[in-house]
C-alpha cells in the first residue's frame, strides 16, 4: 500500500511539474499548425504600450493535484468511511494546491501595444517581452491565433 501511494505521487509530481510550464507567448514562435498558414497583415504605429501579467491556468494543475490528493487521503487507516472520507479531503486539498502551484508556476509577463493602424483603427495585442517595441514605432500587426506585432522594416519611397 505505501510502495503504491509513492509511486502514484510520484506520477502526479512529474505529470504537475509538466503541468506548471509556462506557455509560450514570444512573437517569434510558431507551433507546427501555424506554419504555411496566410495571415492578413496590417500596418500601423505603436501609440501606447505597457506590461502586463499573464496568468497560464489549463486546470491540468488542479486535476493533478486531486487525484494524488485522493489517493494520499484513500491511506488513511481506519476503514472503509475513514478511506473515503480520507480521498474526498485529500482530493479538495490537493485540487488546491494544484491549482495554487500551476498558477504560480505559470505566471509571466507581456507587453500590451494599442496600435493605431493605417486604416485610422486602433487594436491591441499582448505578446512576450522577446522583442520589445517602442511608442511611436511603425509596425506590422500579422493576424491570427496569435496575433503578433513586429517591427515594419520596409524602406520608405
Amino acid at each position: 500500500m505505501k510502495s503504491a501511494f509513492i509511486k502514484t505521487l510520484g506520477v502526479a509530481c512529474i505529470v504537475l511539474s509538466m503541468a506548471g510550464c509556462a506557455s509560450n507567448i514570444s512573437s517569434s514562435s510558431y507551433n507546427d499548425k501555424q506554419v504555411g498558414q496566410a495571415s492578413r497583415t496590417y500596418a500601423g504605429v505603436i501609440v501606447s504600450s505597457r506590461v502586463v501579467d499573464v496568468e497560464g491556468n489549463s486546470s491540468i494543475g488542479g486535476l493533478v493535484g486531486s487525484a494524488a490528493g485522493g489517493v494520499a487521503g484513500s491511506a488513511i487507516g481506519g476503514g472503509f468511511r475513514a478511506n473515503a472520507l480520507g480521498a474526498i479531503g485529500g482530493a479538495l486539498l490537493g485540487g488546491m494546491l494544484g491549482s495554487s502551484l500551476e498558477s504560480s508556476a505559470s505566471k509571466q509577463q507581456a507587453i500590451e501595444y494599442v496600435i493605431q493602424t493605417e486604416s485610422n483603427g486602433m487594436i491591441t495585442v499582448a505578446q512576450g517581452m522577446d522583442q520589445p517595441l517602442s511608442n511611436g514605432q511603425k509596425v506590422l500587426v500579422i493576424e491570427g491565433k496569435p496575433t503578433r506585432v513586429v517591427a515594419d522594416t520596409r524602406t520608405q519611397k
